[in-house]
């Protein structure tokens, strides 16, 4: 029974490190959570107000524009995916894959090609992993994202974009990350970046409302150079964020994997602790009884020599 004790003594130690570690992972994750969402909050509103400076632009323009114009026949599209570098998240990065390979299935049932753009070393690994086609990829900044990391994943899907689909150019941009909602609840979700959808409500159909809420614009030096610099600064607003949710959602998705994990590492030092305890009871009752049997045995043999 000693060397169970030992066994156990062994696989406490081991777990208690565990633990520590875990612990400490927990309380980084949570710490960085609080600046993920402070970005996330500051980066927002630029991002809203662009997208209404461009919507104002496209209903105040005639001028067919990759921005904002729908393509009738789209043949190719482009899918950008924001996953995490490292692991110990959860399912967080395996769920924005599968809601990736959802959203390529969908498209690739309207008939369109898919183009995968992918952020991350998890979504890199798993396209690599199982040889499906990448064009792009982009890797070592997903915990703490900069803008200068989101012009970099845009530039690239900027120019396939701008350029003629028969010389591989595409007709729409998605993305998919995971959009924080709560510390307890994070959700994958696409969006479709490109064309800008512009949304007219039922008070806005007639031709008298629609001239009262959206003017008709005179645009320096052209509407469709006004529309050319907006695009950029619109991709990369909206990546950016995109880029600042997932990292928030990645930050609590590892908190509370980590949280789960030192949970569980208590939970088995207790049941541990407990057949440790018991196992030195038993050590001891055997010992006890060895040295009561041992005692019987000499007062037995000390009698019978009296005799």
């Amino acid at each position: 029974m000693g060397a169970q004790l030992r066994v156990y003594k062994r696989r406490i130690k081991s777990v208690t490190a565990t633990k520590k570690i875990t612990k400490a992972m927990e309380m980084i994750a949570a710490s960085r959570i609080v600046k993920a969402q402070r970005q996330v909050a500051a980066s927002t509103p630029y991002a809203s107000e662009l997208t209404r400076a461009v919507t104002a632009v496209a209903t105040g323009s005639n001028t067919r524009h990759a921005l904002t114009t729908e393509v009738e026949n789209p043949v190719r599209v482009a899918v950008l995916l924001v996953t995490s570098d490292r692991g110990l998240a959860g399912g967080y990065s395996s769920n924005a894959i599968k809601a990736a390979g959802q959203l390529a299935a969908r498209l690739k049932a309207e008939g369109k090609d898919v183009e995968t753009y992918v952020v991350g070393r998890k979504g890199v690994a798993y396209y690599g992993f199982r040889e499906l086609p990448v064009a792009g990829s982009w890797t070592g900044f997903t915990d703490s994202p900069t803008y200068a990391d989101a012009k970099r994943v845009a530039g690239p899907l900027i120019e396939a974009v701008q350029r003629e689909t028969a010389e591989g150019g595409v007709d729409e941009l998605h993305i998919v990350f995971t959009e924080f909602v709560s510390m307890m609840t994070q959700t994958p979700v696409d969006k479709r970046l490109l064309p800008l959808s512009l949304e007219v409500t039922e008070d806005e159909e007639s031709e008298t409302a629609k001239d009262r809420i959206l003017p008709l614009f005179d645009f320096e030096p052209s509407d469709e150079a006004v529309l050319d610099a907006l695009l950029p600064r619109y991709v990369e607003s909206r990546i950016y964020n995109a880029l600042l949710q997932a990292a928030a959602s990645e930050h609590a998705a590892r908190r509370r994997a980590m949280k789960s994990a030192t949970d569980n590492a208590e939970d088995l030092i207790k049941s541990l602790t407990r057949l440790a305890n018991a196992a030195r009871q038993a050590d001891i009752t055997q010992e006890i009884s060895e040295i009561v049997g041992g005692a019987s045995a000499l007062a037995d043999a000390t009698a019978g020599s009296d005799r």
